[in-house]
């Protein structure tokens, strides 16, 4: 069963009671270690440098396709024990565990990543949810590993069972999120910047239809888009309402931060910018018209245009229309589907997953929007490793996009394994580095 805080969290961020927060006098140590190597490694020049690229790409900009790695096997990745956890409390291994990581990104596939002198200590927000928890059979092949395959048991039948979908009641635990501020100031004082971190664009990735097909089912969903529709407008409305009423708490509640730094947007990558927030800004207090926003309908891959466009797009623009910069779309391929997204306002950001057609890609998306381009990772789960057919298949793209001058990320995700094998990110890293630096304008 999912918790029913998925759309606040899907990546598992720690909401840290006040009582949880506990370090030990050696776990200090560990993290203010740990916070040292960061701190070096961010003054750095080259931080700088890069962070004003993603905001040059993101601006439409004329700059080297910029590359970002995202949805990493953490489980597969160590070597030499270089993500081996020291410290003892559970507080302090979740915190250690995110400085390791970025340690390590930063020394075997660097990329175009940031590091920045800071650490963040998230604000303590609770949901009540939507009430489509999701209840779910799972079959897996490594226990390890999260990316499993799920059974959805459905839950919506008629319109009977649309009550099932609520109202969320969003509310802030002030204390706790203090007593973690606190603590994360007393470790990394005179370091690195401790900034609290609010919900941004990503923190709830809201696609109401990756949401709605895991309680409806996903075959019996698409075929009540023509038996059914009615139904399919009632429940679709009703669920982006739900989301809309938590993001007006949001605001009103204060728990919105600026997601136009050092965030992934979207499915894509980094959100730098000099968009955001808008002019008329007020730094005590962010409104969602600040922040980038996101949305996708990945279900309806095979979906025409039109049908895209009434049974999500029109309501998805509900959602985006709240603001300042948008990115849309994630696995599906949406090469045909430009001339509905265009409707999406401030829209910036277009998912090129790895099945479109990448002549009629670039064609339609041209210099209009930033073409985030997902290429295949299926490579990597291969027995064999071929860097070769990578390279190849990054560099067609990359000379195909070119030529109609387009403006890309490379976005690699979705990595569900790497046989064990680590080094073949890192070699993708470097290839991925080397060869976009060649598309530099």
């Amino acid at each position: 069963m999912q918790n029913e805080d998925w759309f606040l969290d899907p990546e598992g961020t720690k909401s840290w009671q006040s009582g949880d927060i506990t370090v030990t006098e050696e776990d200090k140590r560990v993290l203010r270690t740990l916070g040292e190597e960061v701190a070096a490694i961010a003054s750095l020049p080259v931080q700088a440098e890069t962070a004003s690229k993603w905001s040059t790409l993101n601006g439409l900009g004329r700059v080297k396709p910029m590359v970002w790695m995202s949805d990493i096997p953490w489980h597969e990745m160590d070597v030499d024990g270089e993500l081996r956890l020291q410290t003892k409390s559970r507080w302090s291994r979740y915190h250690e565990w995110e400085l390791r990581k970025l340690m390590y990104q930063w020394n075997h596939m660097r990329a175009d990543m940031v590091m920045e002198s800071a650490v963040y200590s998230p604000l303590v927000v609770h949901s009540s949810g939507v009430g489509l928890a999701e209840d779910v059979d799972i079959a897996m092949t490594d226990e390890a590993n999260s990316v499993v395959s799920r059974h959805f048991n459905i839950q919506i039948h008629d319109e009977a069972d649309l009550e099932k979908i609520k109202i969320p009641v969003v509310t802030h635990d002030t204390d706790s999120s203090l007593a973690q501020y606190q603590q994360l100031h007393d470790i990394f004082s005179g370091l690195l910047d401790v900034k609290t971190r609010g919900v941004n664009g990503f923190a709830f990735w809201v696609a109401p239809w990756d949401q709605l097909i895991r309680a409806w089912g996903v075959q019996e969903a698409l075929i009540d888009l023509y038996d059914r529709p009615e139904l399919v407008h009632k429940a679709i409305g009703r669920l982006v309402d739900a989301y809309l009423i938590a993001l007006d708490q949001f605001e009103q509640q204060n728990l919105l931060t600026l997601n136009s730094g050092y965030n992934r947007i979207g499915s894509g990558g980094l959100g730098y910018t000099n968009e955001l927030p808008q002019p008329d800004y007020d730094p005590g207090r962010v409104r969602a018209k600040d922040l980038w926003g996101f949305s996708a309908a990945q279900i309806f891959s095979d979906v025409s245009p039109r049908m895209h466009w009434e049974f999500a797009l029109q309501y998805e623009i509900r959602w985006l229309s709240r603001f300042g910069l948008n990115y849309y779309g994630c696995c599906d391929p949406l090469h045909r589907k430009m001339d509905i997204l265009e409707r999406i306002p401030n829209l910036r950001k277009v998912s090129m997953s790895p099945w479109v057609q990448v002549d009629e890609a670039v064609a339609n998306v041209g210099d209009r929007y930033v073409f985030s381009y997902k290429p295949n990772p299926a490579g990597f789960s291969e027995a064999t490793w071929h860097l070769d057919a990578a390279k190849h298949e990054l560099e067609t793209v990359l000379t195909k996009a070119r030529a109609h001058g387009c403006v890309v990320e490379v976005i690699m995700k979705d990595i569900s394994t790497l046989r064990y094998e680590p080094q073949r990110l890192w070699e993708w890293s470097e290839m991925a580095a080397e060869v976009t630096q060649r598309f530099a304008d």
